[in-house]
Protein backbone atom coordinates (compact mmCIF):
# COMPACT_ATOMS: atom_id res chain seq x y z
CA UNK A 1 0.00 0.00 0.00
CA UNK A 2 2.72 2.45 0.24
CA UNK A 3 2.22 3.12 -3.20
CA UNK A 4 1.74 7.25 -2.98
CA UNK A 5 4.94 7.69 -1.13
CA UNK A 6 7.14 5.36 -2.99
CA UNK A 7 5.51 7.00 -6.60
CA UNK A 8 5.96 10.40 -5.37
CA UNK A 9 10.08 9.98 -4.16
CA UNK A 10 10.87 7.24 -7.12
CA UNK A 11 8.30 8.67 -9.82
CA UNK A 12 -26.35 -10.44 6.28
CA UNK A 13 -28.07 -12.46 4.07
CA UNK A 14 -28.10 -11.11 0.57
CA UNK A 15 -24.05 -11.28 0.11
CA UNK A 16 -24.13 -14.96 1.34
CA UNK A 17 -26.62 -15.89 -1.47
CA UNK A 18 -24.71 -14.14 -4.09
CA UNK A 19 -21.59 -15.75 -2.59
CA UNK A 20 -23.05 -18.90 -3.52
CA UNK A 21 -23.96 -17.97 -6.95
CA UNK A 22 -20.40 -16.49 -7.63
CA UNK A 23 -18.37 -19.34 -8.98
CA UNK A 24 -20.91 -20.49 -11.75
CA UNK A 25 -20.89 -16.77 -13.07
CA UNK A 26 -17.49 -15.66 -13.04
CA UNK A 27 -16.66 -17.60 -15.28
CA UNK A 28 -13.09 -18.52 -13.71
CA UNK A 29 -12.84 -22.53 -12.98
CA UNK A 30 -9.94 -24.21 -12.89
CA UNK A 31 -8.81 -26.32 -16.32
CA UNK A 32 -7.84 -29.91 -15.94
CA UNK A 33 -4.80 -29.11 -18.21
CA UNK A 34 -3.60 -26.23 -15.30
CA UNK A 35 -4.13 -28.66 -12.80
CA UNK A 36 -1.80 -30.44 -13.58
CA UNK A 37 0.86 -28.11 -14.30
CA UNK A 38 0.88 -26.72 -10.94
CA UNK A 39 2.91 -28.43 -7.84
CA UNK A 40 0.74 -30.88 -6.09
CA UNK A 41 1.29 -31.44 -2.33
CA UNK A 42 3.32 -34.28 -1.14
CA UNK A 43 2.43 -36.53 1.42
CA UNK A 44 5.18 -34.92 3.52
CA UNK A 45 4.14 -30.89 2.75
CA UNK A 46 0.98 -28.85 1.96
CA UNK A 47 1.16 -26.19 -0.77
CA UNK A 48 -0.37 -22.35 0.30
CA UNK A 49 -1.24 -19.67 -2.04
CA UNK A 50 0.33 -16.27 -0.42
CA UNK A 51 -1.23 -12.84 -2.42
CA UNK A 52 -1.42 -9.77 -1.40
CA UNK A 53 -2.15 -5.87 -2.36
CA UNK A 54 -4.20 -6.42 -5.23
CA UNK A 55 -5.51 -2.99 -5.31
CA UNK A 56 -8.46 -3.75 -7.90
CA UNK A 57 -8.90 -0.48 -9.47
CA UNK A 58 -13.20 -0.49 -10.31
CA UNK A 59 -12.36 3.04 -12.40
CA UNK A 60 -10.48 1.75 -15.15
CA UNK A 61 -13.25 2.19 -17.56
CA UNK A 62 -14.73 5.10 -16.22
CA UNK A 63 -17.53 4.11 -18.61
CA UNK A 64 -18.49 1.16 -16.93
CA UNK A 65 -18.22 2.50 -13.17
CA UNK A 66 -22.32 3.10 -13.34
CA UNK A 67 -23.11 0.08 -14.49
CA UNK A 68 -21.25 -2.08 -11.73
CA UNK A 69 -22.37 0.17 -8.92
CA UNK A 70 -25.82 -0.95 -10.59
CA UNK A 71 -25.25 -4.14 -10.32
CA UNK A 72 -24.69 -7.33 -7.92
CA UNK A 73 -21.03 -8.06 -7.60
CA UNK A 74 -22.13 -11.61 -8.84
CA UNK A 75 -22.55 -9.72 -12.03
CA UNK A 76 -18.73 -7.58 -12.45
CA UNK A 77 -17.29 -9.85 -14.46
CA UNK A 78 -19.40 -9.92 -17.47
CA UNK A 79 -19.27 -5.75 -17.62
CA UNK A 80 -15.62 -5.91 -16.90
CA UNK A 81 -14.91 -8.67 -19.57
CA UNK A 82 -16.51 -6.40 -21.69
CA UNK A 83 -14.03 -3.76 -24.49
CA UNK A 84 -12.90 -1.05 -22.84
CA UNK A 85 -14.40 2.49 -24.26
CA UNK A 86 -12.46 4.47 -26.93
CA UNK A 87 -11.70 7.52 -24.38
CA UNK A 88 -10.80 5.43 -21.19
CA UNK A 89 -7.72 6.11 -20.73
CA UNK A 90 -8.20 9.92 -21.16
CA UNK A 91 -10.83 10.07 -19.15
CA UNK A 92 -9.13 7.85 -16.39
CA UNK A 93 -6.02 9.71 -16.11
CA UNK A 94 -8.36 12.99 -15.55
CA UNK A 95 -9.60 10.56 -12.72
CA UNK A 96 -6.33 9.92 -11.63
CA UNK A 97 -5.41 13.59 -11.85
CA UNK A 98 -7.83 14.88 -9.86
CA UNK A 99 -7.38 12.40 -7.13
CA UNK A 100 -3.78 13.06 -7.27
CA UNK A 101 -2.55 9.97 -7.97
CA UNK A 102 0.52 8.35 -9.90
CA UNK A 103 0.85 4.97 -11.41
CA UNK A 104 -1.42 2.69 -11.96
CA UNK A 105 -3.22 -0.13 -9.83
CA UNK A 106 -4.96 -3.20 -10.82
CA UNK A 107 -7.35 -3.16 -13.62
CA UNK A 108 -9.30 -6.20 -14.75
CA UNK A 109 -6.79 -7.26 -17.18
CA UNK A 110 -4.20 -7.83 -15.13
CA UNK A 111 -6.43 -9.95 -12.46
CA UNK A 112 -7.32 -12.15 -14.68
CA UNK A 113 -3.96 -13.17 -15.41
CA UNK A 114 -3.12 -13.32 -12.03
CA UNK A 115 -5.92 -15.37 -11.48
CA UNK A 116 -5.07 -18.06 -14.31
CA UNK A 117 -1.32 -17.93 -13.70
CA UNK A 118 -2.73 -18.79 -9.96
CA UNK A 119 -4.44 -21.82 -11.09
CA UNK A 120 -1.39 -23.20 -13.44
CA UNK A 121 1.22 -22.26 -10.87
CA UNK A 122 -0.80 -23.18 -7.61
CA UNK A 123 -3.08 -26.10 -8.58
CA UNK A 124 -2.04 -27.37 -5.50
CA UNK A 125 -2.93 -25.06 -2.90
CA UNK A 126 -4.69 -25.96 0.30
CA UNK A 127 -5.88 -22.49 1.33
CA UNK A 128 -5.02 -19.19 0.21
CA UNK A 129 -3.69 -16.50 2.61
CA UNK A 130 -4.75 -13.09 1.23
CA UNK A 131 -3.11 -10.27 3.48
CA UNK A 132 -5.23 -7.41 2.56
CA UNK A 133 -5.45 -3.76 0.69
CA UNK A 134 -8.26 -5.55 -1.94
CA UNK A 135 -9.52 -1.94 -2.93
CA UNK A 136 -7.26 0.51 -5.16
CA UNK A 137 -5.59 3.56 -3.68
CA UNK A 138 -7.65 6.92 -3.86
CA UNK A 139 -10.66 4.41 -4.45
CA UNK A 140 -13.18 7.20 -2.10
CA UNK A 141 -11.79 10.23 -4.19
CA UNK A 142 -12.69 8.42 -7.92
CA UNK A 143 -16.24 7.21 -6.80
CA UNK A 144 -16.77 11.23 -5.47
CA UNK A 145 -15.28 12.12 -8.41
CA UNK A 146 -17.64 9.95 -10.56
CA UNK A 147 -20.75 10.12 -8.30
CA UNK A 148 -20.47 13.54 -6.65
CA UNK A 149 -24.05 13.28 -5.33
CA UNK A 150 -24.25 10.22 -3.72
CA UNK A 151 -25.34 9.01 -0.45
CA UNK A 152 -22.34 7.81 2.11
CA UNK A 153 -24.92 4.31 1.65
CA UNK A 154 -23.95 4.30 -1.76
CA UNK A 155 -20.25 4.47 -1.78
CA UNK A 156 -19.96 1.86 1.36
CA UNK A 157 -21.96 -0.65 -0.70
CA UNK A 158 -19.60 0.07 -3.96
CA UNK A 159 -17.13 -0.73 -1.92
CA UNK A 160 -18.55 -3.46 -0.13
CA UNK A 161 -19.03 -5.11 -3.77
CA UNK A 162 -15.35 -4.10 -4.55
CA UNK A 163 -14.12 -6.61 -1.72
CA UNK A 164 -16.84 -9.00 -2.20
CA UNK A 165 -16.00 -9.48 -6.22
CA UNK A 166 -12.10 -9.85 -5.66
CA UNK A 167 -12.69 -12.50 -2.76
CA UNK A 168 -15.35 -13.92 -5.00
CA UNK A 169 -13.01 -14.18 -7.94
CA UNK A 170 -10.09 -15.80 -6.09
CA UNK A 171 -13.03 -18.50 -4.75
CA UNK A 172 -13.79 -19.16 -8.36
CA UNK A 173 -10.42 -19.61 -9.73
CA UNK A 174 -9.41 -22.15 -7.20
CA UNK A 175 -13.15 -23.71 -5.95
CA UNK A 176 -13.13 -25.15 -2.86
CA UNK A 177 -10.20 -23.87 -1.62
CA UNK A 178 -10.48 -21.88 1.24
CA UNK A 179 -9.64 -18.38 1.05
CA UNK A 180 -8.48 -16.34 4.18
CA UNK A 181 -8.54 -12.68 4.17
CA UNK A 182 -7.46 -9.32 6.42
CA UNK A 183 -8.30 -6.28 5.28
CA UNK A 184 -5.71 -3.41 4.63
CA UNK A 185 -6.00 0.20 5.40
CA UNK A 186 -7.47 0.97 1.87
CA UNK A 187 -10.14 -1.80 2.58
CA UNK A 188 -12.68 0.68 4.18
CA UNK A 189 -15.91 2.34 3.32
CA UNK A 190 -15.06 5.86 4.75
CA UNK A 191 -10.67 6.45 3.50
CA UNK A 192 -7.32 5.00 3.76
CA UNK A 193 -6.12 4.63 6.95
CA UNK A 194 -9.72 5.24 8.30
CA UNK A 195 -12.58 2.72 9.71
CA UNK A 196 -14.70 2.73 12.39
CA UNK A 197 -15.19 -0.52 14.59
CA UNK A 198 -18.64 -1.91 14.90
CA UNK A 199 -20.44 -0.16 11.77
CA UNK A 200 -21.77 -1.45 8.81
CA UNK A 201 -19.10 -2.28 6.69
CA UNK A 202 -17.59 -4.91 8.88
CA UNK A 203 -20.58 -6.47 9.54
CA UNK A 204 -21.07 -7.14 5.93
CA UNK A 205 -17.81 -7.84 4.96
CA UNK A 206 -17.78 -10.56 7.70
CA UNK A 207 -20.33 -12.14 6.02
CA UNK A 208 -17.72 -12.17 2.79
CA UNK A 209 -14.86 -13.23 4.41
CA UNK A 210 -16.33 -15.84 6.43
CA UNK A 211 -18.04 -17.38 3.64
CA UNK A 212 -16.82 -21.19 3.51
CA UNK A 213 -15.69 -21.71 7.18
CA UNK A 214 -17.03 -24.49 8.49
CA UNK A 215 -19.71 -23.50 10.97
CA UNK A 216 -18.28 -23.25 14.25
CA UNK A 217 -15.33 -21.38 12.83
CA UNK A 218 -17.36 -19.44 10.86
CA UNK A 219 -19.84 -18.40 13.35
CA UNK A 220 -17.49 -16.84 15.91
CA UNK A 221 -15.26 -15.28 12.76
CA UNK A 222 -18.14 -13.43 11.29
CA UNK A 223 -19.03 -12.01 15.02
CA UNK A 224 -15.63 -10.74 15.28
CA UNK A 225 -14.78 -9.37 12.70
CA UNK A 226 -18.23 -7.41 13.03
CA UNK A 227 -16.55 -6.01 15.75
CA UNK A 228 -13.08 -5.52 14.71
CA UNK A 229 -12.25 -7.15 11.55
CA UNK A 230 -10.31 -10.06 13.64
CA UNK A 231 -11.16 -13.79 13.86
CA UNK A 232 -9.48 -17.22 14.32
CA UNK A 233 -10.31 -20.16 11.92
CA UNK A 234 -9.05 -23.91 12.07
CA UNK A 235 -5.79 -24.35 8.64
CA UNK A 236 -7.78 -27.21 6.96
CA UNK A 237 -6.61 -30.34 6.45
CA UNK A 238 -3.90 -32.17 5.72
CA UNK A 239 -3.10 -28.87 8.29
CA UNK A 240 -2.88 -30.82 11.82
CA UNK A 241 -3.54 -28.48 15.00
CA UNK A 242 -2.79 -25.36 13.32
CA UNK A 243 -4.96 -21.88 14.02
CA UNK A 244 -4.42 -18.92 11.93
CA UNK A 245 -5.04 -16.02 13.76
CA UNK A 246 -6.41 -12.72 11.49
CA UNK A 247 -6.01 -9.13 12.80
CA UNK A 248 -6.99 -5.91 11.22
CA UNK A 249 -3.61 -3.83 12.49
CA UNK A 250 -4.75 -0.84 10.78
CA UNK A 251 -6.55 0.33 14.05
CA UNK A 252 -2.63 -0.27 15.38
CA UNK A 253 -1.56 1.80 12.54
CA UNK A 254 0.29 5.33 13.45
CA UNK A 255 -2.11 7.45 10.72
CA UNK A 256 -5.48 5.37 11.81
CA UNK A 257 -8.36 7.88 12.72
CA UNK A 258 -12.21 6.92 12.88
CA UNK A 259 -14.38 8.01 10.06
CA UNK A 260 -15.07 10.88 11.85
CA UNK A 261 -11.16 11.61 11.84
CA UNK A 262 -10.66 11.32 15.09
CA UNK A 263 -7.94 8.58 17.25
CA UNK A 264 -9.27 6.03 19.10
CA UNK A 265 -7.44 3.75 20.60
CA UNK A 266 -10.04 1.26 22.30
CA UNK A 267 -9.99 -0.77 18.53
CA UNK A 268 -6.78 -1.84 19.18
CA UNK A 269 -6.41 -2.59 22.52
CA UNK A 270 -9.55 -4.76 22.27
CA UNK A 271 -7.71 -6.56 19.37
CA UNK A 272 -4.39 -7.01 21.29
CA UNK A 273 -6.21 -8.67 24.56
CA UNK A 274 -8.07 -10.88 22.37
CA UNK A 275 -4.88 -11.92 20.43
CA UNK A 276 -2.86 -12.42 23.78
CA UNK A 277 -6.79 -14.78 24.52
CA UNK A 278 -6.00 -16.87 21.66
CA UNK A 279 -2.57 -17.32 22.00
CA UNK A 280 -2.88 -18.37 25.60
CA UNK A 281 -5.51 -20.92 24.43
CA UNK A 282 -3.16 -22.44 21.96
CA UNK A 283 -0.50 -22.46 24.08
CA UNK A 284 -2.42 -24.22 26.46
CA UNK A 285 -3.77 -27.15 23.63
CA UNK A 286 -0.59 -27.43 22.12
CA UNK A 287 -2.04 -25.94 19.12
CA UNK A 288 0.35 -24.02 16.10
CA UNK A 289 -0.65 -20.41 15.09
CA UNK A 290 0.17 -18.18 11.75
CA UNK A 291 -1.26 -14.97 12.08
CA UNK A 292 -1.86 -12.38 9.37
CA UNK A 293 -2.40 -9.11 9.31
CA UNK A 294 -1.89 -6.02 6.45
CA UNK A 295 0.66 -3.82 8.07
CA UNK A 296 4.13 -5.24 9.51
CA UNK A 297 5.33 -3.93 12.88
CA UNK A 298 8.92 -2.08 13.07
CA UNK A 299 10.37 0.12 11.27
CA UNK A 300 9.55 1.48 8.09
CA UNK A 301 13.53 1.38 7.06
CA UNK A 302 12.31 2.95 3.05
CA UNK A 303 10.42 5.73 4.26
CA UNK A 304 12.82 6.77 6.90
CA UNK A 305 15.29 6.75 4.34
CA UNK A 306 13.58 8.66 1.53
CA UNK A 307 12.60 11.57 4.47
CA UNK A 308 16.44 11.84 5.08
CA UNK A 309 16.07 10.86 8.47
CA UNK A 310 19.23 10.58 10.43
CA UNK A 311 18.35 8.53 13.60
CA UNK A 312 22.11 9.10 14.58
CA UNK A 313 21.69 12.84 15.01
CA UNK A 314 18.41 12.49 17.12
CA UNK A 315 15.14 12.03 14.34
CA UNK A 316 13.19 9.55 15.04
CA UNK A 317 12.62 6.01 12.59
CA UNK A 318 9.64 6.09 11.14
CA UNK A 319 7.35 3.46 12.41
CA UNK A 320 4.51 1.18 10.55
CA UNK A 321 2.19 1.16 13.78
CA UNK A 322 1.59 3.79 16.64
CA UNK A 323 2.99 1.21 19.69
CA UNK A 324 5.23 -1.68 19.64
CA UNK A 325 2.64 -3.59 21.58
CA UNK A 326 2.06 -5.97 18.82
CA UNK A 327 5.85 -6.65 17.92
CA UNK A 328 6.07 -7.47 21.66
CA UNK A 329 3.08 -9.54 21.76
CA UNK A 330 3.70 -11.80 18.87
CA UNK A 331 7.90 -12.07 20.22
CA UNK A 332 6.32 -13.56 23.36
CA UNK A 333 4.71 -16.44 21.61
CA UNK A 334 7.89 -17.71 19.34
CA UNK A 335 7.08 -21.48 20.99
CA UNK A 336 3.37 -20.65 19.42
CA UNK A 337 3.83 -18.97 16.38
CA UNK A 338 5.32 -20.42 13.57
CA UNK A 339 4.79 -17.70 11.13
CA UNK A 340 3.41 -14.34 10.85
CA UNK A 341 2.58 -12.69 7.32
CA UNK A 342 2.22 -9.34 6.54
CA UNK A 343 2.26 -6.73 3.39
CA UNK A 344 1.66 -3.55 2.82
CA UNK A 345 5.06 -2.51 1.41
CA UNK A 346 4.32 -4.26 -2.28
CA UNK A 347 7.96 -5.88 -1.59
CA UNK A 348 9.27 -9.06 -1.23
CA UNK A 349 10.66 -8.63 2.21
CA UNK A 350 11.68 -11.26 5.30
CA UNK A 351 11.86 -9.85 9.10
CA UNK A 352 12.52 -11.50 12.63
CA UNK A 353 10.18 -10.52 15.91
CA UNK A 354 13.04 -11.75 19.21
CA UNK A 355 11.38 -11.93 22.88
CA UNK A 356 13.41 -9.74 25.14
CA UNK A 357 16.57 -11.39 26.73
CA UNK A 358 14.96 -12.11 29.76
CA UNK A 359 12.19 -13.94 28.45
CA UNK A 360 11.53 -18.19 29.21
CA UNK A 361 11.75 -18.89 25.35
CA UNK A 362 14.56 -17.80 23.05
CA UNK A 363 12.05 -19.32 20.49
CA UNK A 364 11.43 -15.98 17.59
CA UNK A 365 8.91 -15.60 15.29
CA UNK A 366 9.45 -16.11 11.66
CA UNK A 367 7.67 -12.64 9.55
CA UNK A 368 7.33 -13.35 5.39
CA UNK A 369 5.74 -9.83 3.65
CA UNK A 370 3.90 -10.31 1.10
CA UNK A 371 4.66 -8.74 -2.40
CA UNK A 372 1.70 -7.06 -4.54
CA UNK A 373 -0.27 -7.63 -7.17
CA UNK A 374 -0.44 -3.97 -8.15
CA UNK A 375 1.98 -2.90 -10.01
CA UNK A 376 1.82 0.78 -8.66
CA UNK A 377 4.93 0.98 -7.05
CA UNK A 378 6.51 0.27 -10.19
CA UNK A 379 7.22 -3.68 -9.09
CA UNK A 380 6.18 -6.42 -11.55
CA UNK A 381 3.00 -8.14 -10.20
CA UNK A 382 3.49 -11.42 -8.35
CA UNK A 383 2.04 -13.70 -5.79
CA UNK A 384 4.03 -16.33 -3.37
CA UNK A 385 3.44 -20.15 -3.68
CA UNK A 386 4.29 -21.83 -0.47
CA UNK A 387 5.26 -25.39 0.80
CA UNK A 388 4.33 -26.48 4.47
CA UNK A 389 5.22 -29.21 6.82
CA UNK A 390 1.60 -30.11 7.89
CA UNK A 391 2.73 -31.53 11.31
CA UNK A 392 4.61 -28.43 12.12
CA UNK A 393 3.40 -25.64 10.49
CA UNK A 394 6.88 -24.78 9.27
CA UNK A 395 6.80 -22.90 6.02
CA UNK A 396 9.97 -25.35 4.49
CA UNK A 397 9.79 -23.51 0.95
CA UNK A 398 7.97 -20.62 -1.22
CA UNK A 399 8.80 -19.46 -4.12
CA UNK A 400 7.77 -16.23 -6.00
CA UNK A 401 6.15 -16.36 -9.26
CA UNK A 402 6.33 -12.85 -10.96
CA UNK A 403 4.97 -11.50 -13.94
CA UNK A 404 6.77 -10.11 -17.54
CA UNK A 405 5.11 -6.84 -17.41
CA UNK A 406 1.98 -4.96 -15.79
CA UNK A 407 -0.56 -4.61 -18.11
CA UNK A 408 -2.07 -8.17 -17.82
CA UNK A 409 -1.88 -8.24 -21.99
CA UNK A 410 0.21 -10.80 -23.80
CA UNK A 411 1.75 -11.65 -19.87
CA UNK A 412 3.78 -14.40 -19.00
CA UNK A 413 4.06 -15.24 -15.22
CA UNK A 414 7.33 -17.26 -14.71
CA UNK A 415 8.74 -18.37 -11.18
CA UNK A 416 11.38 -15.71 -9.80
CA UNK A 417 13.36 -17.72 -7.46
CA UNK A 418 13.10 -20.33 -4.97
CA UNK A 419 13.84 -19.63 -0.96
CA UNK A 420 15.41 -22.86 -0.48
CA UNK A 421 17.32 -23.06 -3.23
CA UNK A 422 18.13 -19.06 -3.12
CA UNK A 423 19.15 -19.13 0.29
CA UNK A 424 20.36 -22.75 0.85
CA UNK A 425 18.36 -22.69 3.98
CA UNK A 426 15.86 -25.80 5.20
CA UNK A 427 13.15 -23.59 6.08
CA UNK A 428 11.79 -20.45 5.95
CA UNK A 429 11.87 -20.32 10.08
CA UNK A 430 13.05 -17.96 12.73
CA UNK A 431 16.54 -19.91 12.89
CA UNK A 432 16.74 -19.41 9.34
CA UNK A 433 16.03 -16.03 9.29
CA UNK A 434 18.07 -15.41 11.88
CA UNK A 435 20.84 -16.52 9.85
CA UNK A 436 19.96 -14.68 6.78
CA UNK A 437 19.76 -11.31 8.79
CA UNK A 438 23.15 -12.24 10.12
CA UNK A 439 25.10 -12.53 6.79
CA UNK A 440 22.86 -9.26 5.84
CA UNK A 441 24.43 -7.38 8.71
CA UNK A 442 27.73 -8.44 7.74
CA UNK A 443 27.71 -6.93 4.45
CA UNK A 444 27.36 -3.64 4.57
CA UNK A 445 28.66 -3.41 0.97
CA UNK A 446 25.77 -6.03 -0.15
CA UNK A 447 28.82 -7.93 -2.20
CA UNK A 448 27.84 -10.89 -0.96
CA UNK A 449 25.49 -13.89 -2.84
CA UNK A 450 22.73 -13.50 -0.22
CA UNK A 451 22.12 -9.99 -0.31
CA UNK A 452 22.24 -9.79 -3.57
CA UNK A 453 19.78 -12.31 -3.93
CA UNK A 454 17.40 -10.47 -1.68
CA UNK A 455 18.27 -6.81 -3.44
CA UNK A 456 16.90 -8.20 -6.86
CA UNK A 457 14.25 -9.90 -5.71
CA UNK A 458 12.56 -7.80 -3.38
CA UNK A 459 11.60 -4.95 -6.13
CA UNK A 460 10.99 -7.44 -9.15
CA UNK A 461 10.97 -5.21 -12.67
CA UNK A 462 12.68 -1.94 -11.27
CA UNK A 463 15.76 -0.84 -13.50
CA UNK A 464 17.66 0.65 -9.94
CA UNK A 465 18.08 -1.96 -7.16
CA UNK A 466 17.19 1.27 -4.49
CA UNK A 467 17.37 -1.03 -1.41
CA UNK A 468 21.28 -1.26 -1.96
CA UNK A 469 21.47 2.75 -1.38
CA UNK A 470 20.46 2.04 1.84
CA UNK A 471 21.16 -1.56 3.04
CA UNK A 472 23.02 -1.33 6.70
CA UNK A 473 20.33 0.81 7.93
CA UNK A 474 17.36 -1.44 6.01
CA UNK A 475 18.92 -4.95 7.54
CA UNK A 476 19.20 -2.87 10.99
CA UNK A 477 15.33 -2.76 10.31
CA UNK A 478 14.51 -6.41 9.80
CA UNK A 479 14.70 -7.79 13.31
CA UNK A 480 15.06 -4.43 15.37
CA UNK A 481 11.71 -3.85 15.63
CA UNK A 482 11.69 -1.03 18.42
CA UNK A 483 13.02 2.65 17.56
CA UNK A 484 15.69 2.71 20.21
CA UNK A 485 16.83 -0.99 18.98
CA UNK A 486 16.81 0.44 15.17
CA UNK A 487 19.31 3.29 16.67
CA UNK A 488 21.51 1.30 18.44
CA UNK A 489 21.82 -1.22 15.90
CA UNK A 490 22.44 1.98 12.62
CA UNK A 491 24.65 4.35 14.97
CA UNK A 492 26.45 1.25 16.41
CA UNK A 493 25.52 2.20 19.84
Amino acid sequence: MRGILRAGVLRSVGVVCSLIAFAAATGLAVGAQNAKQGKESSAQTVQALFVSDIHFEPFWDPSKVERLAAAPAVEWQTILAEPDAADRQARFAQLEQACHTRGDDTPYALFASSLTAMQTHAAGAKFVIVSGDLMAHAFNCKYAALFPKAAPGEYRRFAEKTVEYVIGSLRSALPGVPVYAALGNNDSDCGDYQLDARDEFLATEGGVFTHGFVRGDREQAARTFALGGYYSVSLPAPMRRTRLLVLDDVFMSRRYETCGGKEDPAPAAEQIAWLEQQLDLARKRNEKVWVMAHIPPGVDPYSTAMQGKDVCTGAKPTMFLSAETLPETLAQYGDVIRLAIFAHTHMDEARLLEPPNDHASRAGVAVKLVPSISPINGNNPSFTVAAVDPETATMLDYRVIAVSNKTGAGTTWAEEYDFAKTYNEPAFSAAAVQDLIGQFSADRGAHGSASQSYIRDYDVGQPIRELGMFWPLYACALKNDEAAAFKSCVCGK
